[in-house]
C-alpha cells in the first residue's frame, strides 16, 4: 500500500540548498591516487550527540534524475493522494502548472551531494560505492570491504556499532540479501559474485534482522554445499519465508531472516509496479524491522531500494519511478518513528551511484514532457518478459496479437485518433517489428553489432524497444545500460543532520557517522 507522502515543496528549493554548499576537504592525492580524508568534519564535531537510532536508506542507482522524475511524474498525474507544490508559471505556454510533487525525503532539513568514483572508475559499481559508504574506503569495482590487493579487510559502520556500542543492526533489500549493496554492511570479499561466501558472512554477522529478497546460490555455485538457510537456523536465526509467519515475528524471536514470500525475477522482491496489495512492500519490512530492533541501546537499520537500479539498467523508466516511490514509502516508516523519538533519530537517504544515464527530456519532445503517459505502463519489463514474451516465443504469436498486448499493458497503439501521443508512428512501428522478429523468431536485424547493442543492450529486444518508445514519447530518455558518474544526493533529517550538508566524497558519509557515533 502506498502511504501519503509528506507535504510537497518546490523542487527549486531543494536544489538551491545544494548550490551554496562548500566542497569537502576529501580529495585525491596525486601521487598515491588514494583518498585523503578531511582532518576534521567541523570544529564542533567532537561535541556532537550520538543518535540512538540511525536509518540509512540507499536507493541503488538513484541519483537526481531518479527521484526528480518520480517527483515530476506525480506532479504530472496531479495524484489526489499527494499534495501538490505551489503553482508556477510556464513561460513558454503561459499556462499554470501544478509543478512537481516533492517526495518526503526531498523535504528533509538538509540536502547534500556526494561524488561516487571508486579506485578504477568514474562510473563505479555497487560493491565499491557501498564499501565507501559503509567503511570510508575506496576500492575496486566488484570488491566488497577489502582493499585493492584484497588482502586488507575494512570493518563496516554496522559491525562497529554492533560490537562497540551494542546497537542492534538490520539489513533490508528489495533484491538479494547477499547482493552487493546489502553485503557491503556485513561481508568482506574480493568479488561480489562470491555469493555463497557472502552468505556465510551474513550468517556469521550476528546481526539481528535481515529481510527482503532471497539468498543467491544458497547451496553454492555447484549446489553441493551446506544450505545457507539451514546454517542460519543452526546459528540461532528464525528463517521465515511466508507473510503469515512474518506478521507474527516480534522482538521476542531474537535474530530473524525474513524472505519475501513472492519472490520474482532473480529471487528478488517484485517490482513495485507488479506488486499487489496482498504482497508486503519495502515499507512493511522497515516497519517490522523497527519492531524487531527497537531496544534500550538503539539500532542501525540499512534499507536498500535495489530494483531502482535494475529498472534503470533495463531502461524501464516507469518501473524505476514506482520503485523510487516504494523507497519513499519505506522512508515514511522512519519519519513516523522519528516523530516518537525526535531527539534520538537520524535518517539518511542517498544513492550509491546513478544507473542508466536517465534524463528528463528527449530530442523528440523538445522542451515538453508528457510524464503522465508513463502511467499507461501496467507491468515491469521483467514481468512482461516472463509472462508474455516467453509464451510469444513458444507459440510464435503474431505481431498483430503482440500489438494488442502492448496497447493493453503499455498504452502504445497501432492506430488511434489524431493528436493522441500514444499512437505509434510508422517509424516506431518499424522499430517494434524489427525487435519482434529478433526476439520471437531470431531474425537478424541487419544492424551493425554496435548499433544493435545501443538499441537493445543485453535485454529482450522487443521489451526494451517498447520501454524506449514509451519513455521517449513521455519526454525521458537513457544514455546507458550501465552505471554513470553522476554525484548522488544525501538527504538528512534529525540528530546531526546539518553535518551532511555540502559537496563531498561518499566516503565522508561513513566518516561523519563514525565520528558522531564515536566508534573506532
Amino acid at each position: 500500500m502506498r502511504k501519503l507522502l509528506a507535504a510537497a515543496i518546490a523542487t527549486a528549493l531543494a536544489l538551491t540548498a545544494l548550490a551554496g554548499c562548500n566542497v569537502s576537504a576529501s580529495q585525491t592525492d596525486a601521487q598515491t591516487q588514494q583518498p585523503v580524508q578531511a582532518a576534521a568534519l567541523s570544529a564542533t564535531s567532537t561535541a556532537l550527540k550520538a543518535p540512538k537510532y540511525v536509518f540509512l536508506f540507499i536507493g541503488d542507482g538513484m541519483s537526481y534524475p531518479q527521484f526528480q522524475s518520480a517527483s515530476d511524474y506525480l506532479g504530472a498525474l496531479a495524484d489526489p493522494d499527494y499534495q501538490l507544490a505551489e503553482p508556477s508559471l510556464d513561460d513558454n505556454q503561459g499556462a499554470v502548472l501544478n509543478g512537481p510533487v516533492a517526495l518526503n525525503f526531498m523535504g528533509f532539513d538538509v540536502a547534500g551531494s556526494a561524488v561516487t568514483y571508486d579506485s578504477n572508475s568514474f562510473a563505479p559499481d555497487s560493491a565499491s560505492t557501498a564499501t565507501s559508504i559503509s567503511t570510508g574506503h575506496k576500492t575496486y569495482s566488484g570488491s566488497i570491504n577489502v582493499d585493492e590487493t584484497a588482502t586488507v579487510e575494512y570493518e563496516t559502520i554496522t559491525e562497529k556499532v554492533h560490537d562497540q556500542l551494542g546497537m542492534k543492526v538490520g539489513v533490508i533489500s528489495s533484491v538479494n540479501l547477499n547482493h552487493a549493496t546489502p553485503a557491503a554492511f556485513y561481508a568482506h570479499q574480493a568479488s561480489r559474485n562470491d555469493y555463497y561466501d557472502i552468505g556465510l558472512e551474513l550468517v556469521e554477522s550476528g546481526f539481528e534482522y535481515f529481510a527482503g529478497g532471497g539468498l543467491l546460490k544458497p547451496t553454492g555455485a555447484e549446489g553441493d554445499q551446506a544450505d545457507l538457510y539451514t546454517l542460519a537456523e543452526k546459528a540461532g536465526y528464525d528463517v521465515v519465508k511466508t507473510q503469515a509467519e512474518a506478521e507474527k515475528v516480534t522482538a521476542e524471536n531474537g535474530k530473524v531472516i525474513l524472505i519475501d514470500e513472492h519472490l520474482a525475477d532473480g529471487d528478488a522482491m517484485a517490482y513495485e509496479l507488479d506488486r499487489t496489495d496482498d504482497m508486503w512492500s519495502l515499507a512493511d519490512y522497515v516497519e517490522k524491522g523497527i519492531e524487531v530492533l527497537d531496544n534500550d541501546k538503539g539500532f542501525f537499520l540499512m534499507c536498500e531500494g535495489g530494483k531502482i537500479d535494475w529498472a534503470c539498467h533495463a531502461n524501464d523508466a516507469a518501473s524505476s519511478i514506482h520503485d523510487t516511490l516504494a523507497l519513499a514509502d519505506a522512508v515514511q516508516e522512519a519519519i513516523d518513528f522519528a516523530k516518537e523519538h525526535p531527539a534520538e533519530t537520524l535518517i539518511l537517504v542517498t544513492g550509491d551511484h546513478e544507473t542508466g544515464g536517465l534524463t528528463i527530456g528527449f530530442a523528440g519532445t523538445d522542451y515538453d514532457t508528457y510524464l503522465s503517459q508513463l502511467d499507461s505502463q501496467k507491468i515491469s519489463f521483467a514481468k512482461f518478459d516472463s509472462d508474455y514474451v516467453a509464451s510469444y516465443k513458444t507459440n510464435k504469436t503474431s505481431f498483430e496479437a503482440v500489438l494488442t498486448d502492448i496497447e493493453k499493458l503499455f498504452g502504445l497503439k497501432a492506430k488511434g485518433e489524431a493528436g493522441d501521443r500514444l499512437v505509434l508512428t510508422d517509424y516506431e512501428l518499424g522499430l517494434l517489428k524489427t525487435a519482434y522478429e529478433k526476439s520471437i523468431n531470431g531474425t537478424a536485424t541487419g544492424m551493425a553489432e554496435q548499433a544493435e547493442y545501443v538499441a537493445y543492450g543485453t535485454y529482450e529486444p522487443l521489451t526494451v524497444t517498447i520501454t524506449h518508445i514509451l519513455n521517449n514519447k513521455s519526454g525521458v530518455s537513457f544514455t546507458s545500460y550501465s552505471h554513470t558518474g553522476l554525484p548522488v544526493a544525501v538527504f538528512a533529517d534529525g540528530v546531526n543532520a546539518d553535518q551532511f550538508k555540502g559537496y563531498y566524497d561518499n566516503t565522508d558519509i561513513f566518516n561523519k557517522l563514525a565520528q558522531m557515533l564515536a566508534v573506532k
